[in-house]
């Protein structure tokens, strides 16, 4: 009896009205081509990222900042997954984040931060070695 293990899920969004979306294309893209099912919803405030993270039964929540903001708009990410106990859904964030934010960023809960020129097989195998992925698709004999 072969065990197919349920895809990856992650949610790809850009937190508040930050305007550029390059970087969360490609790394869309490339979580894509790794075998993950990726839902890109763009800009969104924090609790309707959360909201729809919950809907869409996501593994992990990917929050693209290139502008100010990032400190706020992912703190009020991570109280809303709380607040809907949703905590196990991995945090990870990219984009411009100045290496000063980063130790904030771990601290209030964010798993991993990607800052400009990371490799995207650096993500891919984080969110790989990070995510438990326990249901299983279906079963065949």
């Amino acid at each position: 009896m072969v065990v197919e293990r349920k895809k990856i899920r992650v949610l790809i969004a850009k937190p508040g009205m930050d305007g550029h979306y390059r970087g969360a294309i490609v790394v869309s893209t490339a979580l894509r081509d790794a075998g993950m099912e990726v839902v890109y919803v763009g800009n969104q405030q924090p609790e309707n990222i959360v909201n729809i993270a919950i809907q869409e039964g996501v593994d992990v929540i990917g929050l693209s900042n290139y502008s100010a903001g990032h400190l706020r708009l992912t703190t009020e990410v991570i109280e809303n997954l709380k607040k809907k106990r949703a905590q196990d859904i991995l945090i990870i964030v990219g984009g411009i984040i100045p290496h000063i934010d980063i130790p904030v960023l771990k601290k209030a809960g964010v798993a991993g931060v990607f800052p400009p020129g990371s490799p995207v097989d650096k993500i891919v195998d984080f969110i790989k070695g990070n995510v438990s992925v326990k249901q299983p698709l279906e079963a065949t004999l």
